[in-house]
C-alpha cells in the first residue's frame, strides 16, 4: 500500500502528506522510515499534499520536528491528525 504520509526521524512531531485529496475524517497510513514501520492516524483536516499533519497532541509554544529537525514552535495547541502549518505554528527565526 502506498502511505499518504511519511515520517523519517522518530523524534518527529509532524509527518508529511505526499498524496493529493486528503479529507478530515480519513484513515491515512504513514511509512516511518527511520526503523522501516507503519503508522495509523485519522486525519482531522482536509491536509493539502507536502503539508504537515501531527502525529500526537502538540503543545502551544512546543517545538515542532520534522525530518529529526526544529522547524519551528506551535503557536496554537495543536491535535493528532490535525492539519500543521503557518495558521498554528511560526518559524523561531523572527
Amino acid at each position: 500500500m502506498t502511505p499518504h504520509f511519511l515520517v523519517h526521524n522518530k523524534t518527529d512531531t509532524v509527518g508529511v502528506v505526499v498524496v493529493e485529496g486528503i479529507k478530515a475524517g480519513q484513515r491515512l497510513t504513514g511509512w516511518m522510515m527511520d526503523g522501516d514501520e507503519t503508522i495509523a492516524l485519522r486525519a482531522v483536516d482536509a491536509i493539502p499534499l507536502g503539508h504537515k499533519i501531527a502525529l500526537r497532541n502538540i503543545k502551544k509554544d512546543e517545538t515542532v520536528l520534522k525530518y529529526g529537525h526544529d522547524v519551528g514552535r506551535t503557536v496554537a495547541a495543536i491535535a493528532k491528525g490535525q492539519h500543521v502549518h503557518v495558521h498554528n505554528m511560526k518559524t523561531k527565526r523572527w
